[in-house]
């Protein structure tokens, strides 16, 4: 399809959105509506992709910047679909047998590429091709009027504002999806009108112009109605993400995992399944997730951007949250997490380390077998091998202006209640006193403990509130 040029309709106002956000830029799986339809379009092999922008254009021209190959053109005033395409026409090819223009729409996010290459398959990139959907609720959509007799081929699409009681009751209806011959698209653009109830520019008129000049229309059926609704409000884009999210769960299975209700996962991003995968409900992924042969994830866990290798076990309610899809925090083989873990950006586990419940890592490296089974906290540290640290242990990471890093070596235990005040290194075999506060290095193998000797005074008693005077006011 080299051939074959992209726009992206993208400058409707969303008003019934009730946002302050364009319209376009409203997420479906977590991602924007219209980074869908980019990717979509990508997919197809496109030689150019042109957004139409124009309510909020900075916002979405900001939003897509990181799509370095993708050209911009502004609609404004937004005077309808045909003034749309006209304003993106100057970076459109204008000799003739140049290919074909795929229209689509940024608030249709769920379009197939199997769809898109079956329509412009069908238009052989000489044909005006319009894809369709028959369905029992045609309200809002133009209808397809075809001739009366056997061949049934496209006479144009009237707009339901401009139809006739009998063109109302027509069951198939064009989706705001067509693909039109390149050889025609500039002259038949240049005579486009508004003379309409809506006094727009219909680029729906353009099937009457192909008509009139003995060209036939062809059609593409899509027999998926999600996959060509738009969202204009709330619901609908309530609607279309649990339509996505039961796409997701589905490929999830279909790749080997097992989800114990595939209702109730929320994938905002990528995930990738090893062999005997076991999901419980109320997940949410987000970013991109790696999830190793064997990983069990317990009930209303959030994983972000985590590679968690074979056999790892996150038991319910625990919170992974890498940085980024280029950071991500990795978990070792057979490691346990949870319940009520949670893990920050900078976490690196080995294997069978073990990170219990109320425990927060951030930015640090445990070693294989290590283990902070108890509300722990450990940030900006080192650990090794074999570590132990007890329960209500923190290292104290920051002095109130920069950040700095606790080493605690191999085979290490840390007594319950401790804090390392950092910079600082427990060396190799070394044992923390339980209720100590650590400043200075440690010897190898040495008992390190900082506690007040005990005091315990004889028949004391704690202080007696004063009895309340009634008739004070």
């Amino acid at each position: 399809m080299s051939g074959m040029d992209v726009v992206i309709m993208a400058a409707g106002k969303g008003t019934r959105m009730k946002s302050r956000t364009p319209k376009v830029l409203h997420t479906l799986g977590g991602v924007p509506l219209i980074e869908h339809v980019i990717k979509v379009s990508k997919s197809l092999g496109a030689r150019r992709q042109v957004v139409v922008v124009g309510h909020e254009a900075s916002k979405v021209q900001a939003a897509l910047a990181h799509h370095e190959d993708l050209m911009f053109a502004l609609q404004e005033p937004q005077l309808g679909t045909g003034h749309a395409l006209q304003s993106a026409a100057a970076h459109l090819p204008v000799l003739p047998n140049a290919g074909c223009t795929l229209v689509l729409s940024g608030d249709v996010p769920l379009i197939g590429l199997n769809t898109l290459q079956a329509l412009v398959a069908a238009s052989k990139e000489q044909h005006l091709t319009l894809l369709t959907l028959k369905t029992s609720s045609p309200q809002g959509y133009g209808r397809i009027v075809r001739t009366p007799n056997a061949n049934r081929q496209v006479l144009g699409i009237v707009e339901e504002k401009d139809a006739s009681p009998q063109e109302r009751l027509i069951e198939e209806i064009y989706v705001g999806v067509m693909v039109i011959p390149n050889a025609h698209l500039h002259a038949w653009l240049a005579a486009l009108n508004n003379n309409n109830a809506q006094q727009e520019y219909y680029l729906t008129d353009l099937v009457a112009m192909a008509v009139a000049a003995k060209l036939e229309v062809h059609t593409h059926a899509c027999l998926d109605p999600n996959e060509v609704a738009g969202v204009n409000d709330p619901a609908q884009l309530a609607h279309l993400e649990r339509a996505y999210q039961r796409n997701v769960a589905g490929q999830l299975m279909h790749a080997g995992a097992r989800l114990a209700d595939p209702a109730r996962i929320d994938v905002r991003g990528e995930v990738v399944v090893g062999q005997d995968v076991e999901i419980d409900v109320g997940c949410v992924f987000e970013g991109r997730v790696v999830l190793g042969d064997g990983v069990k994830i317990g009930a209303h866990c959030v994983v972000s951007n985590a590679h968690l290798s074979a056999d790892v076990v996150v038991k319910p309610f625990t919170h992974i949250q890498g940085e980024s899809s280029a950071h991500l925090i990795t978990v070792g083989e057979a490691a346990q997490l949870g319940p009520y873990a949670r893990l920050r950006a900078g976490t690196v586990l080995g294997a069978e380390v073990h990170i219990g419940n109320f425990v927060e890592i951030k930015n640090s490296t445990l070693g294989v077998g290590s283990k902070a089974n108890h509300l722990a906290y450990l940030g900006d540290s080192v650990v090794g091998d074999r570590v132990n640290v007890g329960a209500g242990s923190i290292t104290a990471n920051y002095d109130g202006a920069n950040k700095h890093k606790t080493v605690i070596e191999d085979d290490v235990h840390v007594g319950s209640n401790s804090v390392l005040v950092a910079p600082v290194t427990i060396a190799r075999g070394g044992t923390v006193g339980a209720g100590s506060v650590i400043s200075k290095d440690t010897q190898a193998g040495a008992l390190t403990l900082t506690r007040a000797k005990a005091a315990s005074l004889a028949h004391w008693s704690r202080p007696q509130k004063k009895p309340t005077n009634p008739s004070s006011g």
